[in-house]
């Protein structure tokens, strides 16, 4: 349903680096960047465009689908490795559904981001 969206974001190369190496294991790349935005997705399909120079972010939460389960705690480890506080280990999560399985970390602007996958291991 959703084509892309963008986010609001104080230091545009910080959050670069950081969603670079926090979606890289859900196989996102950098599509396109300038000094003003840059569009992360899958090849040649940038989905979540930065929108960098924020004076104020009103955070929010944003969750990735991951493939299976070792993605999402490739995820979690590769957040964490580049500046995100942990707002949730890998692990499912049975209040939401029985095969809900997602980790949790804070982005540098207080996004609360977060990877998940519906289907068993």
């Amino acid at each position: 349903m959703l084509d892309h969206l963008s986010l609001l974001v104080r230091d545009l190369p910080r959050s670069t680096r950081f969603y670079t190496a926090a979606l890289a294991p859900l196989g996102a790349v950098v599509g396109y960047s300038d000094e003003h935005t840059a569009g992360l997705g899958l090849p040649d399909a940038p989905q979540l465009w930065l929108a960098g120079g924020a004076r104020e972010v009103q955070p929010i939460h944003l969750a990735f689908r991951a493939r299976n389960r070792e993605q999402v705690r490739q995820f979690h480890a590769a957040a964490l490795a580049a500046g995100a506080r942990d707002n949730g280990e890998p692990g499912l999560r049975t209040h939401y559904h029985p095969n809900y399985y997602g980790a949790f970390v804070i982005d540098p602007d207080g996004h609360n981001i977060e990877a998940v996958c519906h289907t068993p291991e």
